[in-house]
């Protein structure tokens, strides 16, 4: 008898208008979209809860979502701070297990059948990982539990923002039976409008086609409708990248004021870094300081050792000398963050990395 799978599927809510919420204040609880102006003839890229409630959603023309709200906020894009938040969230998942499968930045796939602290129940799991995303970022995720890929990926949707859905095995049929046909993932609305005229509303009417059926109507595509409908997806999560560093940072309201105060948070990342690379195995070659100012500047500093840079006092040590040849005495910091890379694992084997495609 095979193992059941145990498979998380993480999605940020809302990721990148999250993110510009939690660094301006002045944004919070207000309709926002991170996307180009009216003017510009922009779109939205991701649209705040508050903005959603408008109808407002992504790739929507940015006049439109004007329109629908004249209130709205417009955000530029700081992908830059994505992408670390992201780099962030992943070294969170490597916290559980290695078998991580990205989709953007903002959501991967999590095998933990087998999970780096030995425990059984994949919802405890998510909770814990789910917490440890708040924790360290100060932003939310949804997360979707089940024995698949595809049923994890459909019951992170279904609770959010900060939400946690479980498809136990038992369920599953019954569940997809009753789920309306453009919930399923992979079912795009073109499809479902097509799947509607061909009087399929729900997975059991789905169930309701042979397989060559839907070939005729759909092509090859049509193979992978008749086994969802099923509950069926032997999909396995693949980690294919080669992961370059491994790194923490914190976020900071209010600013940090003072050598002494950036000292003292600074060591506390470099424990949580320590703490990555212990569960990774792993030590490296060179360390990155990355600080950013209340006003948004950003800088970063690197040396690079003949020794391998393995013992938390060395991180420290590195890491204050690093600090030393910036100006945090007579500015504010709104961020800290330290990155080991050049790394070495314990049989020189090559780490995972998130994918970081954009959506």
């Amino acid at each position: 008898m095979s193992t059941v799978r145990k498979i998380i599927h993480v999605d940020m809510d809302a990721f990148f208008a999250s993110v510009e919420q939690r660094d301006e204040p002045r944004y919070r609880g207000k309709p926002l979209v991170v996307g180009g102006s009216p003017s510009q003839r922009g779109a939205v890229a991701a649209a705040s809860y508050e903005a959603r409630q408008y109808g407002i959603h992504s790739a929507m023309p940015s006049r439109t979502a004007h329109y629908k709200c004249p209130s709205l906020i417009f955000v530029k894009p700081r992908f830059e701070v994505y992408r670390a938040i992201s780099e962030q969230i992943r070294e969170i998942f490597y916290c559980y297990t290695d078998l991580v499968e990205p989709l953007s930045l903002d959501e991967a796939y999590l095998d933990v059948t087998e999970n780096k602290l030995g425990i059984a129940s994949a919802i405890m799991l998510a909770q814990k990982i789910k917490q440890c995303i708040r924790d360290e970022t100060q932003l939310t995720a949804s997360a979707g539990v089940s024995f698949n890929k595809f049923l994890a990926k459909v019951a992170s949707g279904l609770d959010k923002p900060n939400g946690l859905f479980l498809i136990p095995p038992h369920q599953a049929e019954a569940f997809i039976e009753q789920l309306p046909i453009a919930k399923f993932y992979g079912v795009g609305q073109v499809t479902a409008a097509k799947m509607h005229s061909l009087g399929i509303h729900t997975g059991a009417d789905l169930k309701q086609w042979a397989e060559s059926d839907l070939i005729a109507k759909f092509g090859k595509v049509g193979r992978f409708y008749y086994r969802i409908a099923r509950a069926e997806d032997e999909r396995p999560v693949q980690p294919n990248r080669i992961r370059k560093s491994i790194g923490a940072e914190n976020s900071y309201e209010p600013d940090l004021s003072g050598t002494a105060q950036i000292l003292s948070e600074l060591e506390v990342i470099a424990a949580t870094l320590k703490r990555r690379m212990d569960s990774q195995q792993a030590t490296g070659r060179t360390l990155t300081l990355k600080l950013k100012y209340a006003d948004y500047q950003q800088v970063s500093r690197s040396r690079t050792l003949s020794c391998l840079i393995g013992e938390l006092d060395d991180i420290v040590s590195l890491a204050r000398e690093l600090l030393a040849t910036l100006d945090v005495e007579q500015k504010q910091v709104r961020l800290l963050g330290l990155a080991l890379s050049n790394l070495v694992g314990e049989t020189e084997a090559e780490f995972i990395q998130l994918s970081l495609s954009f959506r």
